[in-house]
């Protein structure tokens, strides 16, 4: 089961280096274990340059997701960036399937992402 971050926890989030400059896993605000991860894509059918953030906890499965403005010139690999729009789509169903997925990238080493400016 996937929770949320409370205000606070999110306020928490955005504290100390980013993830662009600093990709690992970090401590959580929620359970204190370092088991903070993130990923990012820009969806290619949004009408702005739209970055779309996920963040949650391998350890007690809280969870974020934000849009923001794509920011200029921030290049970042993507795994999933070559699935075919139907795996994507069926991969996206259910949070806590895609969450699981993406863990099972971060644990295999194929995330987190590289960024560049």
């Amino acid at each position: 089961m996937t929770g949320t971050f409370s205000a606070d926890e999110v306020a928490a989030l955005t504290q100390g280096e980013s993830f662009f400059l600093s990709p690992g896993e970090r401590n959580c605000p929620g359970c204190g274990e370092r088991r903070l991860r993130a990923y990012f894509t820009a969806p290619e059918n949004a009408r702005r340059p739209t970055l779309v953030s996920y963040v949650w906890c391998a350890g007690c499965a809280k969870f974020v997701g934000t849009r923001a403005k794509h920011p200029d010139g921030l290049i970042f690999s993507d795994p999933l960036a070559a699935l075919p729009q139907s795996e994507r789509r069926e991969l996206e169903r259910t949070l806590t399937g895609f969450l699981s997925h993406l863990d099972t990238l971060w644990d295999t080493g194929v995330l987190p992402q590289t960024f560049a400016a």
